[in-house]
């Protein structure tokens, strides 16, 4: 992998979603009218003019900090989906997301959060998960480490929970995008784990998953603005991720759910328990 992104670089764009926040989000947050909400795909999906503001003020300041970069933002990714298809070539291209847990911010609920995921010709470099209420932000570099930073703080690094039997795994699972028969096994198979629950916002789930607060993430749904930032803060934290077939995960792969766990043994037992089979080699 020849193109690298340091932690400066990734510093940056704390400061560039701490912009698009105090700029278009945070004024929104609890004051939006019902003409600054709107549907995409379904109910389940809406989008509001907070998201759209956010995306398209960071893709204005990413085009002037990295001319000729790849810019694939969630909002302008649903109206163009041919945009995920540059993933793969470009040298430079940022994943973002802009609000992330839309529906809890519809819901005047505090968990929602920022993401910018670094890729070079489809790989992670860096990610950065950003908390416009907290103020605070999660970072990763590919190869070193992932982090918390807080004002006034020193840098925290981050470290995913110890191993536990899956009898006392808490779990963020989310169910609803997967396919019958698979939904009613897995449901079937929930209270087999400490506990489960879903705070319908990945960015915090990866977060909490990353400074060890939960012990298993189980998603299907794949789009890579939801993912590429929170996989590698898990994984520079120490944790261990996988496709439910076994093979790793990349940005470029839509599909194939992604289960992520503490180590490779927490992940072999926690897809025994969920999907009720054998774990492949």
């Amino acid at each position: 992998m020849s193109r690298t992104f340091s932690k400066d670089e990734t510093r940056r764009l704390v400061t560039l979603l701490a912009e698009a926040a105090q700029a278009e989000v945070l004024p929104r947050f609890r004051n939006l009218s019902a003409q600054a909400i709107r549907d995409k795909e379904s109910p389940r999906d809406p989008v509001t003019d907070a998201d759209e503001g956010a995306e398209r003020h960071i893709a204005a300041r990413l085009a002037k900090l990295y001319p000729g970069s790849v810019f694939i933002g969630e909002e302008s990714s649903t109206r163009n989906p041919a945009l995920l298809n540059m993933l793969v070539d470009a040298d430079l291209a940022f994943l973002v997301d802009p609000v992330d847990g839309t529906r809890n911010f519809v819901a005047g609920l505090p968990l929602f959060g920022m993401m910018i995921a670094v890729c070079h010709r489809g790989d992670v470099i860096a990610g950065v998960i950003y908390d416009p209420i907290g103020r605070e932000a999660a970072l990763a570099v590919r190869g070193e480490g992932a982090w918390i930073e807080r004002e006034g703080a020193a840098p925290q690094p981050l470290k995913v929970a110890d191993p536990v039997p899956p009898e006392d795994m808490d779990a963020m699972i989310a169910t609803g995008d997967l396919p019958q028969p698979l939904r009613d096994t897995v449901n079937g198979n929930l209270a087999k784990l400490g506990s489960t629950a879903s705070l319908r916002c990945a960015a915090y789930e990866y977060r909490m998953a990353a400074s060890g607060h939960c012990h298993v993430l189980f998603y299907n749904k794949l789009t890579p603005w939801d993912h590429a930032a929170g996989w590698l803060l898990h994984r520079e934290a120490g944790g261990y991720a996988a496709h439910f077939d076994g093979s790793p995960y990349k940005p470029t792969h839509r599909d194939g759910g992604l289960l992520l766990a503490p180590d490779a043994g927490s992940w072999h037992a926690a897809r025994r328990v969920l999907l009720g089979e054998q774990s492949p080699h």
